[in-house]
């Protein structure tokens, strides 16, 4: 079968090496490109070179910033005496939508995964533990993925940290809405063990 010209097909290559995007998806989003504009094509190219050259770390929560610090350690209104723990810079998104939280944030910039060669040193944990004793802060939130992985993270930013600041987890279980009959025995496990009074 035909791929078509070459750079029709080195842009399908490209594309199908982005998460998530397989061969098929690949060639239509080529072929939506091909049938676009001139400047809706300038346009996108122009947004993937911007957000390489603009877009790094901040420099005190390894959130994405785009100068030396993110939005949310610039904000005076944030309450700096708690910190959420993260895995990625993507996990900030969902919990700020939820306008629950006002407080600070730390990207470890992953999980704790020997087996994948991911160890202690390669995550922003000693960053962390440098900023909880520098002191300010009062509680440190792990909101780690409920993965093994994530859990194992947590335990250890745990063990570091909760001799000098209150440590929390987040709490997980059942989602609203959800049926008992569709949970899987950990999330049901999980939910059972963080019962709440209702009196």
């Amino acid at each position: 079968m035909s791929e078509g010209p070459a750079p029709l097909a080195r842009l399908t290559a490209e594309l199908s090496r982005l998460p998530g995007i397989g061969r098929r998806t690949a060639q239509r989003l080529a072929f939506h490109i091909l049938r676009a504009d001139d400047e809706e094509v300038r346009d996108l190219a122009q947004a993937i070179v911007e957000v390489k050259e603009k877009v790094g770390l901040c420099e005190v929560c390894f959130n994405l910033s785009e100068g030396p610090r993110c939005r949310i350690c610039e904000d005076e209104g944030r309450d700096s005496s708690l910190i959420c723990v993260v895995e990625e810079p993507a996990d900030v998104i969902p919990i700020e939508r939820t306008h629950e939280y006002r407080g600070l944030y730390h990207v470890l910039g992953g999980a704790l995964s020997p087996l994948d060669g991911v160890d202690e040193e390669d995550l922003k944990i000693a960053e962390l533990v440098n900023r909880v004793r520098a002191g300010g802060v009062d509680e440190v939130i792990l909101a780690t993925n409920p993965t093994t992985t994530g859990e194992a993270t947590a335990m250890r930013v745990a063990e570091l940290v909760s001799d000098q600041v209150r440590v929390t987890r987040l709490a997980s279980g059942l989602p609203v809405g959800a049926d008992l009959e569709h949970a899987d025995e950990v999330t049901l496990g999980k939910a059972m063990a963080g019962r709440q009074d209702l009196g």
